[in-house]
């Protein structure tokens, strides 16, 4: 059946009646988020043959997107194994691939190239992106009736695609849990004037040197567990431990009892630094989420926490640290020697922290030699963790603002037994060409484990690195 009259028929059938828009995908929102194509309701996805061919080359390269690849040409082809080859064309019923308000009831479609008489001649070169616009704007001219969307995480393709004359054009906001950064938690509330004056009601247990106050729930707006209270004017600082129906019960740490703290020589240098520390050496927290810009001490802190635990308290065997490194998956092969030698320079930022650590000590090179054998700190890729099960080991994920939401799951779900994994990032550098801030593994993992009693997250803010770095991040 030729292509057009298949398209009108999509269009007599369904649109006329239920008005559901026609969703048309690059091949980045199935990286993405490979099942993204079960996510749009009762509208209707077109998958275009460019994307499935973009697809199929990602699948078998080295890039950390290849297991995404996989799982996406996978679910679609359960659900299209079946079709014949006119089925598919005219699109394939998702119904019943899901549950609740949010499961799939559109159709899903294979859109085949068009020939370069059918185009329309609005570019140049015939390359990919190109092709799944012009994919889009046939099926925009052949379906006047319907909303045909292109939906794209490419912010240079979504401004080529408007200017070619595509109508509807936007990003994939399904996977966002927030509509913008300022709501991301930040793990503590700062309270303006003095705490105890809004204080009406408070009964006070001390055991030891700890005292637990039971306070109104209405004094801190959507509380959780793990979440500090803060108001330096009194000195008060408080970590939430439970919450009740109308009472919040919190440990009273005090900020000067929370600066007093130190890790391997570190102390902390503002209140935000305090608070990562006391949450990094709690041995109840098994994960710890640190974001904040660069050189505010996400890094120093967790390494001091690290060799703190391990070494001087033997909590755990061994310290394991790993990064996001986007283009390490092809040239790791490439570099000469062991695993931890070829990470050694995208984990330059960790030997430098424990240089820091160790600066005054007589031999440097000897001192960080014999507490990286001591600690049995070992270096290795992100993309070798999956099918490991590490046991009574510190993880340490730095720039995890680089990961998908999938690809932290699969390290999460890594660890074993009396592993504590610390994941640092800074939202404002993503180097990943399918995400930003809103969309990020990290901001995924912010929102969706801050109600979890084993984790805690901290949102560093101030810049301590130099006054040089400081006035670089806020004038830069």
């Amino acid at each position: 059946m030729p292509e057009t009259q298949t398209v009108e028929k999509l269009d007599i059938q369904t649109a006329v009646l239920t008005h559901r828009k026609l969703f048309v995908l690059d091949t980045n929102i199935l990286l993405h988020e490979p099942l993204a194509f079960l996510s749009f309701k009762e509208h209707d996805v077109v998958v275009p043959m460019t994307v499935l061919e973009e697809l199929d080359y990602i699948k078998d390269s080295k890039k950390d997107v290849a297991r995404d690849a996989r799982v996406s040409i996978r679910a679609m082809e359960d659900l299209l194994h079946d079709a014949s080859p006119e089925q598919m064309l005219e699109g394939v019923s998702m119904l019943g691939l899901g549950s609740g308000k949010s499961a799939p009831s559109g159709a899903l479609s294979i859109f085949a190239d068009l020939s370069m008489q059918e185009q329309q001649q609005v570019f140049t070169s015939n390359e990919n992106d190109n092709r799944i616009i012009n994919a889009a704007l046939h099926l925009q001219a052949e379906n006047p009736k319907r909303d045909v969307v292109l939906v794209t995480k490419d912010i240079n393709m979504r401004l080529k695609a408007k200017g070619a004359g595509m109508g509807l054009v936007q990003d994939y906001r399904t996977d966002q849990l927030i509509s913008d950064m300022k709501y991301l938690t930040k793990g503590f509330y700062t309270f303006d004037g003095n705490f105890w004056d809004k204080v009406k009601s408070v009964e006070s247990v001390t055991e030891g040197r700890d005292t637990v106050h039971t306070i109104d729930k209405s004094l801190v707006p959507e509380p959780y567990i793990n979440e500090f209270i803060v108001d330096e004017n009194s000195g008060f600082a408080g970590l939430i431990e439970a919450i009740d129906d109308d009472t919040l019960e919190v440990l009273d740490l005090g900020v000067d009892r929370l600066m007093a703290r130190k890790a391997w020589g570190i102390h902390p240098k503002n209140i935000g630094q305090a608070m990562a520390l006391h949450t990094l050496l709690d041995p109840h927290i098994d994960l710890c989420i640190l974001t904040g810009p660069a050189g505010s001490g996400k890094t120093l802190l967790a390494i001091a926490a690290a060799l703190h635990m391990v070494i001087e308290h033997n909590m755990y065997d061994k310290i394991i640290v790993t990064r996001s490194t986007p283009e390490i998956a092809e040239s790791i092969g490439f570099l000469p020697g062991t695993e931890e030698e070829k990470m050694a320079p995208w984990l330059a930022a960790i030997t430098d922290s424990l240089e820091v650590l160790h600066k005054n000590d007589e031999n440097t090179k000897g001192s960080m030699s014999y507490i990286m054998e001591k600690a049995n700190i070992q270096f290795k890729s992100v993309n070798f963790m999956r099918g490991r099960s590490l046991q009574n080991a510190i993880v340490i994920l730095d720039e995890s603002q680089n990961l998908t939401a999938s690809q932290l799951k699969t390290i999460i779900t890594r660890c074993g037994e009396g592993t504590k994994l610390i994941c640092a990032g800074n939202l404002s550098q993503i180097d990943s060409n399918y995400l930003n801030p809103l969309t990020s593994g990290l901001t995924y993992l912010v929102e969706k484990f801050k109600y979890f009693s084993g984790s805690a997250t901290i949102s560093l803010d101030g810049v301590v690195r130099s006054r040089l770095a400081e006035f670089a991040e806020k004038q830069l």
